[in-house]
């Protein structure tokens, strides 16, 4: 009997639960060591923020423009052994970040431990054999991506779908919460050391779900389904020609450039302004929080709304979230919380994250829905394979940007020879904010335009067809 028709319309599968269980297990591995990947590269590997910000930007870019390509790999496959081989990646990735330093410091050009000491790495190119290692975990989580969301829509029965996406993804953000609620622990006790052992941590995780995959995973695919690669590629040129679709992906890409920030500039903003008590990891789950708790109401109040409109109130929220985010710098004191004091950086950083995740409430459960019904009648699910383009483009863009502006504005302390010429240095951190203020301000204008735009074409297409159907 099909896995998808077990007869049974409430209950699910076991492979519906396995599933799942290894999507919390890799978002644990993931969101652990993504929150601090820019730290691990400039701490450990002694990148620069701007070289820092591209590896990072490119790596986060190809999880989102690979998948679609994976997927049509993995429907040949097969579900189990695409699995099998993403888990073996991410397995082998992260345990090759955990052991590259241990390389480099055997070849005398580091020595790590609670503050790392360079002897010569930065001007060494062996540290760019970190790319492949990257690309890697990037293969991999590129197949988690496509395959595990398949595995939940071919597992479930119409009944009981919508419950079936639901739990997962419940298990996606209970995986990204505990992955980077490990990270402050390990960084207080063990200093930059730390930043090396929580890879261990993440292929630990992976390695669990290669286990889970090989004993209890059998395929869920009735292998009559899916595209084939150069059905993908036709589908990319189709979406990269279609006006409408380009000109939304690019509005909507200032809206992730700066949501992006949680993990390009954030974590370093935070420890060189607040100092190293500081917990960005911990900040960084406000976000999955409040989506949590308001996606619903939100999603509810703008029923009666267009898509266009509630993204567009998204859009006009993200500004005073950076505003938000560049105050802290500007306040004086500690903050007095009643049951606990918090230096205003901190503070300020959480609520400018809380208001990027009701942007985030109004924006993204309806721009797939307004995306859709841009692409041709038909067509609608070849082009949502493409609709993370944004992603894509937001995460070269956003976390490129990034780095040149903390090299400008909030440079590492630790190349200053005193604290005093570092804050002279850092005196305008807030600028920082200012840039994507600025961006966010643009982007939502931009949004405006575009539905009015759109609302005068379509106009003009209906006054041209009532001739012929007269």
């Amino acid at each position: 009997m099909n896995n998808t028709a077990s007869g049974n319309k409430q209950g699910f599968p076991r492979t519906f639960w396995i599933a799942n269980g290894v999507e919390l297990l890799e978002r644990a591995a993931y969101y652990g060591v993504f929150i601090v990947i820019t730290l691990y590269l400039s701490r450990i590997l002694g990148f620069t923020d701007v070289e820092a910000a591209w590896l990072a930007g490119s790596f986060s870019a190809g999880l989102y423009f690979l998948p679609t390509f994976t997927g049509a790999l993995a429907d040949k496959m097969g579900f189990r052994g695409a699995l099998l081989l993403a888990f073996g990646l991410l397995t082998v990735g992260y345990a090759g970040l955990a052991i590259f330093p241990a390389l480099l410091e055997g070849q005398g050009l580091v020595e790590d431990g609670r503050e790392v000491a360079y002897h010569g790495l930065e001007e060494a190119d062996i540290r760019w054999a970190i790319i492949p290692i990257l690309v890697i975990i990037m293969i991999g989580g590129s197949f988690i991506k496509a395959v595990i969301t398949a595995t939940v829509a071919k597992s479930t029965t119409t009944a009981n779908r919508a419950r079936g996406f639901s739990i997962f993804y419940m298990m996606v953000n209970i995986g990204a919460f505990s992955g980077k609620t490990v990270v402050k622990p390990l960084r207080e006790s063990m200093g930059d050391l730390g930043l090396i052992n929580l890879n261990y941590f993440a292929a630990s995780m992976t390695l669990v779900a290669f286990i889970s995959i090989f004993f209890f995973f059998k395929n869920a695919e009735s292998n009559t389904e899916g595209k084939s690669l150069a059905e993908v590629v036709s589908a990319l040129g189709k979406v990269l020609t279609n006006g409408r679709l380009i000109a939304l992906i690019l509005i909507i890409t200032g809206f992730w450039m700066v949501q992006h920030q949680l993990y390009a500039t954030m974590p370093k903003y935070v420890l060189r302004m607040a100092g190293e008590g500081a917990s960005p990891s911990w900040y960084a789950n406000v976000n999955p929080l409040v989506v949590f708790l308001t996606v619903s109401f939100v999603t509810s109040l703008m029923s009666r709304k267009s898509a266009l409109f509630s993204m567009t109130i998204g859009m006009f929220i993200m500004p005073l979230s950076a505003l938000l985010m560049a105050s802290g710098n500007m306040l004086e004191g500690n903050i007095d919380l009643g049951f606990m004091q918090m230096h205003p950086i901190a503070a300020m950083m959480i609520l400018g994250i809380v208001f990027q995740g009701l942007a985030e409430s109004f924006i993204s459960p309806r721009f797939l829905e307004y995306f859709s019904l841009q692409a041709p009648k038909g067509e609608e699910g070849l082009y949502l394979g493409f609709s993370h383009l944004h992603s894509f483009i937001s995460s070269l863009l956003g976390f490129g940007l990034s780095g040149y502006l903390l090299q400008a504005y909030c440079p590492d302390p630790r190349t200053f020879e005193s604290h005093e010429a570092w804050v002279s240095a850092s005196a305008n951190a807030h600028y920082i904010w200012y840039v994507f203020a600025a961006i966010a301000t643009v982007s939502a204008i931009s949004l405006i335009i575009y539905g009015y735009v759109i609302k005068r074409l379509d106009a003009d297409k209906l006054v041209e067809a009532e001739p012929a159907t007269a």
